[in-house]
Formats: C-alpha cells, structure tokens, sequence
C-alpha cells in the first residue's frame, strides 16, 4: 500500500487534502506534527499522532517534530469550553524540555530518525507590528469567525483576543517551516483541521505552493469514552506519572471490541499478523492475545523492553509469583488498589501470621485464620504459612518497609512497616 492506504488502513486518516500528491511525496520533502506543552507530560493521545509520523518517516518522508514553545504560551482553544489557564515560561520550557526527552526516546526505539524543533526559535524575535503585517494581514475576521472551534467557543463562553490569535501562530509554523525545511505536509488531530488548513491558506496568499494537510481521527473507545482516560485519569508516557506497569495494564484491560482496532493504530505489525490475532482472539477470546500482544508492544515503544519485562513481572505477583528482586516502588505500584495498614517493626516481630490475618481482616478470627493455613490458603509475600504458629517478623527483614498477605488466590492486603 501507499502512505495514505497504509495510515487509511490503520484507522489513522480522516481528511486529506491531496492524496496522490500526499503519497508521492520525495525524500527530500518534509512533514511536521505539533505538540502543545500545556501539561509536564505527553499522554497517550498524544502517542497517535507520534505513531502516524513513525509510519510516514519509514514511508520515506523527513520527519519533524515540533513543540509549542510559543504557541503554547497561547493556548489552543480547539475542544475546549473555557480558556486555558496560561502557563509561564518556566513551565512552559520544563515541559518542553520533557517532551522532547519522552519523544526522542521513542523515535529512538522505533529506529527512525526525526529533527525536534521548538516554534518558540522563530517566534520570540518578531515583533507585535510585524506579526500583524506579515501574518494577519493576510486573514480576513469572517475566515476566522467561520472556523468550528471559533463559533463553538462563541456560542459558549467566549473566546479572548489571545486564543483568537491561536490559528494565526500555528499558521505561521507551517509557512515557516514549509520555506525553511521543504515542510509539505502537516498532519494533527482532526480538531486540529481549521488550523492546519489556516496554515494553507496562509502559505497560499504568501505564493508559496506545494503544501498538503492530513488529519487523524479523534479515537473513542467502544464504549464511546475518549481514548486514553482511565478511572484515575490521563494515560502518561512519563512513566514517573503513570508507571510502566500501569501502562502495560491499560493496554491488556482493553475490550476484544478494541484490542483489533489499537493493534491497527499503535503497532507497527503487518496486516497478516493482525488477522491472525483477531482469528486468535475469536476463536479463544479468554486468552486475550490480541491484548497481550498490544500491551507488550506498545509498552516496550514508549518504556523499553525492561521496563516491559519488569511489568509482566510485577503482573505475575498477583498471581503467586516471587517477590524477589521487586523494589518497595514496584510493590506499592502493584498493590495500590488493595486494602492496607500500618505496623511497626516491633508489633511485626512479636506478631505470629495469623494475628496478622486477623488484625487484616483477611480472616475474622483467630480460628479462621489457623484454619486458612491448615488448609494452605494462607500467604506471607506469596510464600504458603505451612506453620498456625509461624511468626511474621523474619519475613520483614530488618529493612524491608513492606509485606503482603493473601488469602486464597486473590484477596491481598499490603502491610506497611514502620518503626
């Protein structure tokens, strides 16, 4: 398939403004995809895009990777029912600064080459008087007023003269680019269609020809939900915000309705690797291939193939696996939906398990938790008691600040060690 089939294909094209020229594209010619650092980190919408331009980089095209250093001291009014709280210059660089970092690495791992650039290099030099001159100059208000995202916020709460100027910046970035760097293409969101398209326009009026615009779709889940939400919020790639556990498990917690469709988007496997798991995930749907497959795939593009490694690992312990080798970090990580309680070291050393079990709550009393060991149900950091007078302290450790009980195959309770 071409570049535009392929993205087509895959559930990562809505509008396209050319698609034969689009995909005759030359080596020479370059795309750019925009990030807007409003938060420390990029979350997983923010990984479509990246995934497009991965695809369209392998196809042959110079990728760049451009972050708002200027645009977003605006704030993109797209899809947003009220003004964005603005974020001074140090935030705004710390979270450039982070980006980048976050999305190198991922380039990085997929082995494609990509130049990162900051709109804020172009933009801090001109002046008020030439903006309006070079760049407003050429936008009449009523093109302006007839934008989507323009007349929705109109309609609503309003829309500052600061967020009007949004569409103007994000413009100048592509003309900017598209005589700079051969930049032919610009791809986003498709609440990013009015200003991409503004962009056109812009570089239309300027004489300049030869500029093409893509857009991807907005991804709901089969539930409708916006994608990359969980129940505790956004979806980070930072894994210092969402653990690469976490992340792993949001992927293998996805509906079979999904699992097919992400495949397609996030991962780089071929058509026939994909039916292959869709047949899978028909035929045995309980095994949760496709799942599987996802999570590991894009975990190991955004973290690394240890970072993967280690949350399979911490995933295992909830099924009996060891604990050794897990750090105190990986542990709270993992258990951190499950009740827990304070001890001190002393009250644990004196302490026999089953008063654990019972100070717990994992057994009403004393009886019940004897009998929980007598009948091999009772774990001490997944090790069986096999001992109704086992004591708890050794298990600790004199360094060790946590421990963790289960009854039966599921039930948990993690204890925190104090001294």
């Amino acid at each position: 398939m071409d570049r535009v089939s392929n993205l087509e294909w895959r559930g990562l094209l809505q509008e396209c403004t050319d698609r034969e020229t689009v995909s005759k594209l030359g080596a020479s010619d370059s795309f750019y995809v925009g990030y807007d650092p409003t938060a420390p980190s990029l979350q997983l919408g923010n990984l479509v895009p990246m995934i497009a331009s991965l695809h369209l980089a392998r196809s042959g095209l110079r990728c760049i990777q451009l972050f708002g250093g200027a645009t977003g001291a605006i704030g993109d009014p797209s899809g947003k029912r009220q003004e964005r709280q603005l974020l001074d210059r140090d935030a705004i660089v710390k979270n450039v600064t982070n980006h980048k970092r976050i999305a190198s690495a991922i380039f990085e791992r997929a082995g494609v080459s990509a130049e990162f650039v900051d709109n804020l290099d172009w933009t801090k030099d001109m002046s008020v008087i030439d903006f309006l001159r070079d760049v407003g100059k050429y936008f009449t208000v009523n093109y302006m007023l007839a934008k989507e995202t323009v007349k929705t916020r109109l309609e609503g709460d309003g829309l500052s003269f600061t967020e009007f100027s949004y569409m103007l910046l994000q413009s100048m970035d592509f003309l900017h680019l598209r005589t700079s760097k051969e930049c032919k293409l610009q791809i986003g969101g498709s609440d990013q269609w009015g200003n991409i398209t503004a962009g056109l326009e812009l570089i239309r009026k300027k004489g300049v020809t030869d500029a093409h615009a893509l857009s991807i779709p907005l991804l709901l889940d089969s539930q409708g939900r916006k994608f990359g939400k969980s129940a505790e919020g956004a979806i980070w790639l930072d894994p210092t915000a969402t653990s690469p556990y976490r992340f792993h498990q949001y992927w293998l917690n996805v509906e079979d309705a999904d699992a097919i469709r992400y495949l397609k988007i996030f991962t780089f496997l071929s058509q026939e690797e994909i039916k292959s798991l869709e047949d899978a995930t028909q035929q045995h749907p309980e095994k949760r291939e496709a799942q599987k497959r996802l999570a590991d795939s894009v975990c190991t593009l955004v973290h690394g193939e240890q970072a993967t490694a280690d949350a399979k690992r911490s995933a295992e312990v909830l099924f009996g696996g060891s604990l050794s080798g897990l750090s105190e970090d990986q542990l709270v990580e993992i258990f951190r939906d499950v009740p827990s309680s304070s001890v001190t070291r002393a009250h644990l050393k004196d302490s026999k398990v089953v008063d654990l079990f019972v100070e717990s709550g994992l057994a009403k009393s004393k009886g019940e938790a004897r009998r929980l060991v007598q009948n091999g149900g009772a774990y001490l950091n997944n090790e069986r008691v096999t001992d109704v007078e086992a004591l708890a302290g050794p298990a600790g450790g004199d360094q060790t600040k946590l421990a963790v009980l289960r009854s039966g195959k599921k039930s948990y309770h993690l204890i925190k060690i104090t001294e």
